[in-house]
Protein backbone atom coordinates (compact mmCIF):
# COMPACT_ATOMS: atom_id res chain seq x y z
CA UNK A 1 0.00 0.00 0.00
CA UNK A 2 1.30 3.30 -0.71
CA UNK A 3 0.01 6.13 0.22
CA UNK A 4 0.58 10.47 -1.37
CA UNK A 5 -0.82 13.79 -0.65
CA UNK A 6 -2.01 15.42 -3.64
CA UNK A 7 -3.72 18.99 -3.80
CA UNK A 8 -6.75 20.40 -6.51
CA UNK A 9 -4.58 22.96 -8.89
CA UNK A 10 -7.62 23.50 -10.87
CA UNK A 11 -9.19 26.85 -10.00
CA UNK A 12 -12.61 25.16 -10.10
CA UNK A 13 -11.70 22.40 -7.68
CA UNK A 14 -12.82 18.82 -8.40
CA UNK A 15 -16.71 19.10 -10.07
CA UNK A 16 -18.09 16.77 -12.03
CA UNK A 17 -15.99 16.45 -15.48
CA UNK A 18 -13.18 16.24 -13.58
CA UNK A 19 -14.59 13.73 -11.35
CA UNK A 20 -16.09 11.29 -13.95
CA UNK A 21 -11.91 11.48 -15.35
CA UNK A 22 -10.34 10.76 -11.99
CA UNK A 23 -13.01 7.75 -11.62
CA UNK A 24 -12.37 6.57 -14.94
CA UNK A 25 -8.50 6.78 -14.32
CA UNK A 26 -8.92 5.00 -11.36
CA UNK A 27 -11.01 2.47 -12.79
CA UNK A 28 -8.78 1.04 -15.24
CA UNK A 29 -6.55 -0.44 -12.76
CA UNK A 30 -6.97 -3.66 -10.52
CA UNK A 31 -5.96 -1.29 -7.50
CA UNK A 32 -7.94 -0.19 -4.54
CA UNK A 33 -7.87 3.74 -4.78
CA UNK A 34 -9.21 5.66 -1.82
CA UNK A 35 -9.32 9.20 -1.23
CA UNK A 36 -9.48 11.11 2.19
CA UNK A 37 -10.39 14.23 3.22
CA UNK A 38 -11.92 15.63 6.59
CA UNK A 39 -12.33 12.12 8.07
CA UNK A 40 -13.95 10.91 5.16
CA UNK A 41 -13.50 8.11 3.04
CA UNK A 42 -14.27 7.34 -0.64
CA UNK A 43 -13.81 5.21 -3.64
CA UNK A 44 -11.57 7.21 -6.42
CA UNK A 45 -13.25 4.40 -8.91
CA UNK A 46 -16.52 6.36 -7.54
CA UNK A 47 -17.96 9.83 -9.02
CA UNK A 48 -20.52 10.39 -6.46
CA UNK A 49 -18.03 9.70 -3.80
CA UNK A 50 -15.44 11.98 -5.40
CA UNK A 51 -17.82 15.23 -6.29
CA UNK A 52 -19.63 14.54 -2.22
CA UNK A 53 -15.77 15.30 -1.17
CA UNK A 54 -16.03 19.09 -1.93
CA UNK A 55 -12.67 19.64 -2.95
CA UNK A 56 -11.88 23.10 -4.17
CA UNK A 57 -8.79 24.79 -5.10
CA UNK A 58 -5.67 24.32 -2.87
CA UNK A 59 -7.29 21.47 -0.77
CA UNK A 60 -5.32 18.83 -0.04
CA UNK A 61 -6.49 15.32 -0.54
CA UNK A 62 -4.93 11.75 0.33
CA UNK A 63 -4.63 9.50 -2.26
CA UNK A 64 -4.15 5.50 -0.97
CA UNK A 65 -3.38 2.82 -3.66
CA UNK A 66 -3.04 -1.01 -2.57
CA UNK A 67 -2.87 -3.70 -5.16
CA UNK A 68 -0.63 -5.18 -7.79
CA UNK A 69 -0.85 -1.87 -9.97
CA UNK A 70 -0.69 0.64 -7.03
CA UNK A 71 2.55 2.52 -8.63
CA UNK A 72 1.50 2.70 -11.85
CA UNK A 73 -2.34 3.68 -10.57
CA UNK A 74 -0.60 6.18 -7.98
CA UNK A 75 1.74 8.05 -10.44
CA UNK A 76 -1.93 8.03 -13.27
CA UNK A 77 -4.14 10.15 -10.58
CA UNK A 78 -1.13 12.24 -9.21
CA UNK A 79 -0.08 13.29 -12.91
CA UNK A 80 -3.73 14.11 -13.48
CA UNK A 81 -3.76 16.45 -10.29
CA UNK A 82 -0.37 17.86 -11.10
CA UNK A 83 -1.63 18.48 -14.45
CA UNK A 84 -4.65 20.73 -13.16
CA UNK A 85 -7.38 18.05 -14.85
CA UNK A 86 -6.07 17.96 -18.56
CA UNK A 87 -6.52 15.79 -20.39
Amino acid sequence: MISKELTVLNRAGIHARPAAEIAKRASAFSSDIFFEKDKMRINAKSIMGIITLGATYKTTILCTCSGDDEEAAMKAIGDFFEAKFEV
